[in-house]
């Protein structure tokens, strides 16, 4: 990928390679490959190959996808949970019809009550649901963040809440950024997460940094904090 990022050879090389480690078992290399996919991702959404390398990331991630499975196996370590949330979210994000149905019934059990969650199936259930939500999804998310009685939780959360695709729900989200419910230090988080989450939300992320601009600066001026949301 460095290669094809300078120019050196074409990415078609690099999109080759990847399809090599559908077999693939370790946690580590699946890591390397969504990072890598989810460059290629934000180049590609300002292009007509956008909904293509939607269709390659469900090509390449649904074999491990299947062998995993949405529940623990007996003698499964740390890194195969790892592993799960890991391409259950890519599948999720992508579209994946099976991934999206099940992240939603399950999403649905966990908000009534019927069964919650793991701590590890809970980000990729969330970004999913919000990909492909609506007003009343996001209004479901904002909802568990108020009711959440841990820390964790409610970062959790802000990180994702950025997956939703409308402009006015994106807007909402912004908003929701800088209001009281989420403390200062975690700002920078949500507008990660809305810059992250698409091609609309990037242009949105960056007007509202601007037009924010001074009370951002203020509230973080000479820390890091005010760096890292330059950088995102």
């Amino acid at each position: 990928l460095s290669q094809a990022r300078a120019g050196i050879i074409s990415t078609v090389e690099v999109l080759k390679v990847m399809e090599a480690f559908v077999n693939e078992p370790n946690y580590t290399v699946w890591s390397d490959l969504s990072c890598n996919l989810g460059i290629l991702s934000t180049l590609l959404s300002h292009t007509d190959f956008y909904e293509e390398i939607q269709v390659f990331v469900k090509d390449v991630f649904s074999p491990i996808g299947e062998r995993l499975g949405w529940d623990p196996k007996p003698g499964e370590g740390h890194l195969d949970a790892l592993l799960r949330g890991l391409v259950l979210g890519k599948l999720g994000k992508a579209g994946h019809k099976a991934t999206l149905e099940e992240a939603r019934r399950r999403f649905k059990d966990h908000v009534e009550g019927k069964h919650m969650l793991s701590a590890d199936l809970r980000s990729p259930v969330y970004v999913t649901v919000l990909k492909h939500g609506d007003s009343t999804t996001l209004d479901t998310m904002l909802k568990l963040h108020k009711q959440a009685d841990m820390q964790e939780e409610k970062n959790r959360i802000e990180r994702v809440l950025g997956a939703i695709s409308q402009p006015e729900l994106i807007q909402k989200v912004l908003t929701f950024a800088l209001s009281e419910e989420v403390r200062p230090q975690d700002t920078v988080s949500v507008i990660g997460g809305v810059a992250g989450g698409s091609k609309q939300g990037r242009k949105a992320a960056w007007k509202f940094v601007r037009d924010n601009w001074e009370e951002l600066y203020n509230r973080y001026q000479g820390g890091f904090l005010i760096s890292r949301l330059i950088k995102v």
